[in-house]
């Protein structure tokens, strides 16, 4: 053979660093080279006015090295502010798991790679640093002891997370910005009887209800908008592509020295036969003017539209409402309260979801339904499983194929191949093969979120997230291992069955080897990749010659991406998963781990808070989820550990294992005890004032004469709120004075008092001192403080039917040299408003804008500067 199998783990790793890090040079190499020049696709954010001021960032500084720099020195309430609560958390995700990698490595290294490389089996290459190496029952100590000091120390780090998401989630929710939304103070209710489907009887349930939607079923006018809307924007795109024809047959007459006459009349420059045209029915049918037949059908399907929106009123009411109250304190009482004594009823509620967010096909549903819906799509989700992992572990075969030659001869070609073409094969295939495998599923899991009954797009993420951790851990992972495991060692299986155990445990830390080269890939190519931001690139550019219309050129220009946390969570929390498990039996993996997170940490950094835009806001929720679901490296690596521990016999160890398991299920059950219902809710010490009876921006506040407590405590409570400031409260900048400046009850007495000035060693193991509400309260960006502008004419119909307060599209045609676009515009009275205010053609006939369309929101773009102009023709 040309190749030993003990050596391909060796070059294997080689391999696939080398080639993931050329990969990886390469892409970091095109983002300096054109983060400059293309500074809508590496700096939108702060380099054009697409996001509000007030959230609009100062530019990075140019340079190979100086706008890193800046980058990572950038304070907490930056990265709040620009990235929002689940970017935030998912930026610090990737920072804590790679400085667990990191300290994983100062404490193991040095003493796990001896104990293992001595440990007298004769492994050679990677191998040889594995617990695979280990014979001596003896030595197992040292990872059965350091797996109590590791292990222990993550939990510990996950716990303090905990606390740190829970009061900043707190202090945000209930700042300002927050609380005074009209989002916060609204709670969805679903399957809701029949009598409190009637606004007057639901009154008499709580007190400070302001208003109330009954959701109400109206397909058809669904339909009719969305083909009102369909009919719009294809006559719009037909007007342009005329004016365009028109346009450029005046350039070419005049190229010739002609003059086409007269001037204002577009049949002139376009023949009748030449106008844009369609066939009624695909492929096949009369070809009708498009202009002239959907001219004739607009005005008839509007009035429709304009109809049933006046009669909505008069629809079947839904089971689902939702209630708008005084405060944010209400809202939350009634979130937080049961409702009704009937089973399964005026539940699920949620709170704090955005218009924009809601799925109102599930609005109807009945509870028997829901119930149907939910295990239809477990069911589903686990025959996915079971289909997907087919696949899967043909992967996990490939990567360690080398292991099977002696069995199977007809591969004995492989062994003869050069060693970096085996090493991709090994290596770099399989988990390239993965990734896209993988890649597939969140289409799936979505549709399946949906059909059991997702509310929002926010519950669709958070289902979408459990759902394809469990494929990640599933496939990724455990079948991978398996498979792997199994592959490295089924020839020895085979001449000796009766030490499967022994073998089975021997081939697994040899498994860590396809895991090492997976996080190679994703640190290394699939970071390079995210900050190269290819797709987005071809997207923009090559794939914005297709757009032909102002309005699609201003959409390209002005829509910026964001991130799905359902499936970036997911990914990264394997990653993590991954190492844990493979933490003690094969330490050099948190090398790479380290590697791996220090790389995502800064690419994400960069675009989550320069290039990307919130998504629907969680408000934090994919954060714990995540954190619990780190657990599973925790078992998966105990449970590993424990196992190699009985196949070598090793009783002392065992015992020990057993213990550090016992002590992971204890602090994973009171972890999720205390802090499972913290994290949905907003507890009422967080919105209430100390005194009881001030004004907060969750709460509405009370006079002293309306509290329930007698005279001689409302003048004790009076002069507790008007006594002097200390110099610390009112250097607060957390506490705005249009709010007065009584503390909440959630704030410690002695919350003006700095905390004792232990070194930043013992901080850390004092979260209760210093991530406690009030201290976590000081890094909220100054934006937290003041509440977003109210559109009271918006909130009117903010939670009906879309389609009901859904208006009628403004057609945008670009202006011309002629006056033509001003004839169309004229023409199209009384069937569809047009504008061709900011849209012009430009000296080749190509559309261009200055402007935001009819009815959009100006972003003052005329004032960019000629040449940012030029990348929008």
């Amino acid at each position: 053979m040309g190749l030993s199998t003990s050596n391909t783990s060796t070059q294997s790793i080689i391999t696939s660093f080398t080639i993931n890090g050329v990969v990886c040079a390469v892409f970091v190499l095109g983002f300096l080279l054109l983060r400059g020049r293309f500074k809508r696709i590496y700096q939108p954010k702060s380099a054009y006015d697409l996001i509000a001021e007030d959230k609009k960032p100062e530019p990075l500084p140019s340079g190979i090295y100086r706008w890193f720099i800046v980058l990572i020195r950038k304070p907490h309430a930056f990265i709040l502010q620009q990235a929002g609560i689940d970017g935030y958390f998912f930026i610090r995700y990737l920072y804590v798991l790679g400085w667990i990698c990191f300290w994983g490595c100062i404490v193991l290294l040095p003493i796990l790679l001896p104990v293992n490389v001595v440990g007298g089996r004769g492994n050679k290459g990677f191998d040889l640093l594995t617990f695979s190496n280990v014979t001596h029952h003896s030595r197992y100590y040292a990872h059965a002891i350091l797996s109590w000091f590791f292990y222990g120390g993550v939990m510990f780090v996950l716990y303090r997370e905990l606390f740190f998401f829970t009061s900043l989630r707190q202090a945000a929710l209930s700042s300002p910005r927050y609380a005074k939304k009209l989002s916060s103070r609204t709670v969805l209710f679903q399957t809701v009887t029949d009598q409190f489907l009637d606004e007057e009887e639901f009154f008499k349930l709580f007190d400070g209800v302001k208003k109330i939607w009954v959701a109400r079923a109206q397909p058809d006018l669904s339909a009719k908008v969305k083909q009102r809307q369909e009919m719009a924007m294809k006559l719009e795109a037909a007007e342009t592509k005329l004016l365009t024809m028109a346009y450029k047959a005046k350039i070419k007459a005049e190229k010739k020295g002609e003059v086409i006459e007269p001037a204002d009349e577009i049949v002139c420059y376009v023949p009748q036969k030449k106008r844009p045209s369609h066939r009624k029915f695909p492929l096949f049918g009369k070809k009708v003017d498009t202009i002239t037949e959907l001219s004739e059908k607009l005005p008839e399907l509007n009035r429709e539209v304009e109809e049933m929106q006046a009669n909505f009123r008069n629809a079947r009411p839904l089971n689902s409402i939702f209630v708008e109250f005084e405060s944010q304190y209400l809202a939350q009482i009634a979130f937080q309260t049961v409702l009704s004594h009937s089973l399964l009823h005026m539940n699920p509620k949620q709170i704090g979801i955005e218009p924009q967010d809601i799925i109102w096909s599930n609005m109807r549903l009945m509870w028997w339904e829901r119930l149907v819906r939910e295990a239809t799509a477990a069911a589903a989700s686990c025959g996915l499983v079971v289909l997907w992992a087919i696949p899967v572990a043909f992967v996990g075969m490939i990567s360690n194929i080398t292991y099977l030659v002696d069995k199977l001869p007809w591969l004995g070609f492989i062994m003869k191949l050069p060693k970096v073409l085996l090493g991709v094969i090994t290596s770099l295939l399989p988990t390239i093969v993965l990734s896209v495998l993988m890649s597939f599923l969140p289409i799936f899991i979505r549709g399946f979120a949906k059909l059991s009954g997702a509310a929002s797009t926010q519950q669709v993420e958070h289902y979408t997230q459990n759902v394809y951790f469990a494929f990640q851990v599933v496939h990724v992972f455990l079948i991978t291992t398996v498979t792997s495991s199994a592959t490295s060692v089924v020839t020895l299986i085979i001449e000796h069955p009766q030490d499967a155990m022994t073998l089975l445990a021997s081939g697994l830390p040899k498994s860590s080897n396809f895991f090492v080269s997976y996080l190679l890939l994703q640190g290394l190519s699939v970071a390079g990749g995210a900050l190269l931001q290819i797709a987005t690139l071809v997207m923009f550019y090559i794939m914005g010659l297709l757009d032909t219309t102002p309005r699609k050129k201003w959409t390209r220009w002005t829509s910026l991406s964001s991130f799905s946390w359902g499936t970036a969570f997911p990914v990264h929390t394997n990653l993590a998963v991954i190492t844990l498990s493979y933490a003690i039996i094969s330490p050099l993996i948190l090398l790479f781990a380290c590697l791996c997170f220090a790389l995502l940490y800064i690419v994400y950094l960069h675009n989550i808070t320069y290039i990307f835009v919130e998504s629907a806001d969680g408000r934090g929720m994919y954060y714990p989820r995540a954190i619990f679901q780190t657990f599973t490296g925790l078992y998966l690596g105990q449970v590993c550990l424990l196992g190699l521990f009985v196949v070598g016999k090793g009783w002392g160890p065992i015992v020990l294992e057993l213990i550090a398991l016992g002590i992971t299920i204890f602090v994973h059950i009171n972890l999720l005890a205390a802090f499972s219902h913290l994290v949905t809710v907003l507890p009422v010490d967080c919105m209430k004032p100390s005194d009881g009876v001030s004004e907060t921006p969750s709460y509405p506040g009370q006079k002293a004469s309306e509290a329930n407590f007698d005279y001689q405590n409302a003048k004790d409570v009076k002069a507790h709120a008007t006594q002097p400031l200390t110099d610390a409260m009112a250097s607060d900048g957390n506490q705005e004075s249009q709010w007065g400046l009584q503390p909440l009850l959630a704030e410690d007495v002695d919350y003006y008092e700095d905390p004792p000035n232990y070194s930043r060693f013992f901080r850390y193991f004092l979260p209760s001192v210093y991530l406690s509400y009030a201290e976590v309260k000081k890094m909220l960006p100054e934006i937290f403080h003041y509440p977003l502008e109210a559109d009271m004419a918006a909130n009117e119909h903010a939670y009906d039917f879309p389609d009901v307060s859904a208006t009628q599209p403004v057609l945008w045609l670009p202006r011309d040299p002629m006056g033509l676009s001003e004839k169309e515009i004229d023409k199209l009275d009384g069937v569809i408003s047009a504008s061709d205010e900011g849209a012009m053609l430009d000296h080749k006939g190509k559309s261009c804008w200055t402007t935001a369309p009819p009815n959009v929101g100006n972003r003052d773009d005329e004032t960019e500067r000629q040449e940012d102009l030029e990348l929008v023709l």
